[in-house]
């Protein structure tokens, strides 16, 4: 349970929301043309490479979590936040519906508490950053204690990209001492939060009582089907599980492979790098990869391989990129089933679409229920029928889950560093979060033709039978 903030943390809270007002307040007649030229001087300054790989190592070194070589690639999803938020309206009119009469005018929420992530310090803030700006808000970021050096740099940095162009500095403040009992001070105070975090950040955003845009806890799961391209389907296993060394809610952690390909596919993922755990290993990484309640052990959280395998007690070869364990089981008494966080890769076999349609729903039931999966395929019936019972808010197809259901140049998905789960996780939304959810909007209804259907349209076999 958190200790009661004091007396001079509220202050300090206090003291960021006001700066944050007033610095929103000199930006309320800015036009179109004068923000986007704005969020793009935001988005140079952490986006370029330079600059983010300072910061996305910075956070890697501080945190002790992630790949140092590896992170820097992330900035590819400021670009594409850049890209999706250019594209859009912001100010006044930004939808007519003609035909219903309808128009939709868009405003600023006020100012956003930005609860940023221990495995994301340098992409958080300005991913959060530009579609707040492209707003019209002002953002409080409230950083994780692990990597809270570099998400106040991240933040200085954003800070000089507005001074440099006459935009006040206070539109992007940042909490300098960070506890549990700040950042929930600071939700509290904002006008809306964006968690992006873990499970009990979550919660504690809904806990708030203001409104909140948070995630839910991710167990990716891929089914590899009888169509699917070996390869294919092999190397983007690679390169979604060893993303920053597996550390997103993403990554994958559970495939699921027909039993005539799985062969196969097993020796391809090996070819890709994967070490195939011995009986023997896999029940050596189960005493160290979880602790005595089911939980992950924080040292083994996106790390390297060889570090598990040397803490398990044992060796792997220097060019193995991800473990691998056959599990057959499912449940939460069986952890191999539940979410990784790291590169450990769980792979079941099946028979018949059926079972692995079953096999979805149980993993699901386990955890990272309204989350995200996908599936390695061409039968479109096979796509159809796992997006019809998959309990998740997005699924991806024949795409590298960790760097393709948050947005990539090639979907269409929006671009985002924060993903809503949906009811299913105790989140108000499935989508992305992106502009749309900054904003407030004002409806305007003129009147149109009447849209009146007879009783018998609306009642159909039922009209004018019996009464109760």
């Amino acid at each position: 349970m958190a200790r009661p903030i004091t007396e001079e943390e509220k202050q300090a809270a206090q003291a960021l929301l006001a700066k944050a007002r007033a610095a929103q307040k000199l930006i309320e007649d800015y036009d179109q043309a004068t923000i986007d030229r704005a969020i793009q001087a935001v988005g140079w300054a952490t986006a370029n490479e330079k600059t983010f790989t300072r910061l996305a190592q910075m956070g890697v070194d501080e945190s002790g979590l992630g790949d140092r070589a590896g992170r820097p690639n992330k900035r590819f999803k400021i670009m594409g936040i850049l890209r999706d938020a250019l594209r859009q309206e912001s100010i006044g009119i930004v939808e007519e519906i003609p035909e219903k009469g309808l128009v939709k005018y868009a405003k600023p929420v006020g100012v956003v508490a930005g609860l940023v992530p221990t495995t994301n310090p340098a992409l958080t803030p300005p991913g959060m950053g530009i579609y707040a700006l492209k707003a019209k808000n002002a953002v409080i970021f409230s950083p994780h204690p692990r990597a809270k050096k570099t998400s106040f740099e991240t933040v200085k940095v954003m800070r000089a990209a507005l001074k440099k162009i006459g935009f006040p500095e206070d539109l992007y403040v940042c909490v300098e001492k960070p506890s549990i009992p700040m950042a929930q001070e600071i939700m509290a105070i904002c006008d809306l939060t964006i968690a992006t975090g873990g499970p009990a950040m979550a919660k504690s955003a809904h806990q708030s009582g203001k409104p909140a845009y948070a995630a839910g806890q991710g167990n990716s799961t891929m089914v590899i089907d009888e169509t699917a391209d070996i390869e294919e389907a092999a190397l983007n296993t690679r390169l979604s599980k060893t993303s920053d060394f597996g550390s997103g809610c993403s990554a994958d952690g559970n495939l699921l492979v027909e039993a005539t390909i799985y062969d196969r596919f097993l020796e391809q993922l090996q070819k890709e790098g994967g070490y195939l755990a011995s009986d023997e290993e896999k029940t050596k990484i189960l005493a160290i990869y979880w602790d005595a309640e089911g939980h992950r052990t924080f040292d083994t959280i996106a790390c390297p391989p060889q570090k598990i395998a040397e803490k398990a007690g044992f060796k792997i070869p220097d060019d193995r990129k991800f473990i691998i364990v056959r599990e057959d089981k499912i449940g939460r008494e069986h952890l191999f089933s539940t979410e990784k966080l790291g590169t450990l890769l769980s792979i079941f076999k099946y028979s018949g679409f059926d079972k692995a349609l079953t096999m979805i729903k149980q993993i699901y039931d386990v955890q990272g229920k309204g989350h995200s999966c996908g599936i390695y395929s061409f039968d479109d019936d096979h796509i159809h029928r796992l997006a019809m019972v998959a309990p998740v808010s997005r699924m991806m197809v024949r795409q590298p889950q960790s760097k393709a259901n948050a947005g990539a140049f090639n979907n269409g998905m929006p671009m985002t560093s924060s993903m809503g789960c949906g009811v299913w996780a105790g989140n108000i939304t499935n989508e992305n979060i992106n502009l749309k959810h900054y904003l407030n909007y004002t409806w305007v209804a003129r009147p149109i033709p009447e849209d009146r259907p007879s009783d018998k349209e609306l009642f159909g076999e039922f009209y004018n039978t019996e009464t109760f």
